[in-house]
């Protein structure tokens, strides 16, 4: 389908799609072999500006916004999911500060997120806190002009390789929901370390490490926003970067779309190539069907964020389950389509399907979208 992309557009999909096809594919299986970080391709793509682009032009970005993340994300996503989350991650941690940071927090550090500079990283989720992010136990307690910071973060995409992190932590528990505050913490700050480098099913080209605080003194001109608005961040957060996983799960369906077809093509049996029975291309329509339809979703999803930039939260949480559970049915049915070659490592399809199940599961459990829909429906049609 045309989605009438403007030139701009256009030029970000084919340079997107020339880094993907001529670095990350290439590199995708080694990379997930040794669960080795992507530092060579994540440059490559600073050096094709692609760090910036949602980035205000006045803190060196391309000034693009959530379409703009898409339409490259699903290019690397195509490539290889675990990369593409090595470079999504650097987004999810900048957000927080375009969000609600100030204009002093953003000159001192967006410039360097938007060169590729420096890595950035977004530290929610703890032993107790994902989903329900209230489980929070990390804490910042005010000790004259710095706050200290005590508690883990687990499971944090771009652990132990980002200099830039934002962290959430409460500063006053009796307040409840207006008792957390966001932070930035550098990974040179007196009482900051990490945990080992987890073991993943898949994305294994991307680290997720365990954060650890422990007396972590940081100045007081890191909070972002207001001492009290950590979770009005969040939310928005993640309103903005859901559509960014749902083009993840768009890429990574389009990857094993071409894979299922071309070896479909090839494959001969019975005399014929398997594309030529019904079954195989049932299968492979339903499953084409499935990726234009959820492609539809994450780009109109995507085009709203950038006109409306809050009230999202229905749409935001429909595109990212439509698309990723679509990613998961598509994958799913690709290794199918190639049967016992397709559960083999040197077809890419068998890591496309351990890929995609973690689309389902981070920035929110597809069961807690579908919470999030719901509860917006109530609303909306308790008002009529």
């Amino acid at each position: 389908m045309d989605y009438f992309l403007s030139e701009e557009q256009q030029m970000i999909v084919d340079v997107a799609r020339q880094i993907t096809d001529e670095m990350i594919i290439p590199q995708r299986a080694e990379l997930d072999e040794k669960e080795e970080f992507p530092g060579d391709i994540l440059q490559a793509i600073a050096q094709a500006d692609l760090f910036g682009l949602y980035i205000p032009e006045e803190y060196g970005g391309f000034g693009g916004g959530c379409f703009d993340m898409v339409l490259a994300l699903e290019q690397f996503g195509r490539g290889c999911v675990g990369i593409a989350t090595a470079f999504a991650a650097n987004a999810l941690g900048a957000y927080p500060m375009l969000i609600s940071g100030s204009d002093e927090l953003k000159q001192k550090y967006l410039p360097d997120v938007a060169s590729g500079k420096k890595y950035a990283a977004f530290a929610l989720t703890e032993a107790n806190a994902g989903s329900d992010a209230s489980g929070i136990q990390t804490t910042a307690v005010l000790d004259g002009d710095h706050w200290v910071l005590n508690g883990t973060k687990q499971w944090i995409t771009n652990g132990g390789e980002a200099n830039i992190y934002t962290v959430i932590a409460i500063t006053d528990r009796a307040k409840g929901p207006r008792g957390a505050t966001m932070f930035v913490v550098e990974d040179t700050d007196e009482g900051f370390s990490y945990g080992a480098k987890e073991k993943k099913l898949g994305i294994r080209a991307s680290s997720t490490r365990e954060l650890i605080f422990k007396d972590c003194r940081i100045p007081a001109d890191r909070v972002i926003g207001r001492v009290g608005t950590g979770f009005i961040t969040i939310m928005r957060t993640l309103d903005l970067s859901r559509p960014g996983i749902a083009a993840l799960g768009l890429g990574l369906g389009q990857g094993a779309l071409d894979e299922a077809v071309t070896y479909a093509k090839q494959r001969v049996q019975f005399g014929k190539p398997i594309i030529s029975f019904q079954a195989v291309q049932h299968m492979l329509a339903d499953m084409a069907i499935q990726l234009e339809a959820s492609r539809a979703l994450v780009y109109a999803t995507a085009r709203n964020v950038d006109v409306h930039k809050s009230g999202v939260s229905k749409i935001s949480s429909m595109c990212k389950v439509m698309a990723t559970d679509m990613a998961m049915k598509v994958t799913t049915d690709a290794v199918q389509v190639l049967a016992g070659y397709g559960y083999m490592r040197e077809y890419p399809v068998e890591k496309m399907m351990r890929d995609a199940k973690i689309l389902q599961i981070y920035e929110g459990t597809n069961q807690i979208q579908r919470n999030v829909i719901g509860q917006e429906l109530n609303k909306e049609y308790g008002k009529k």
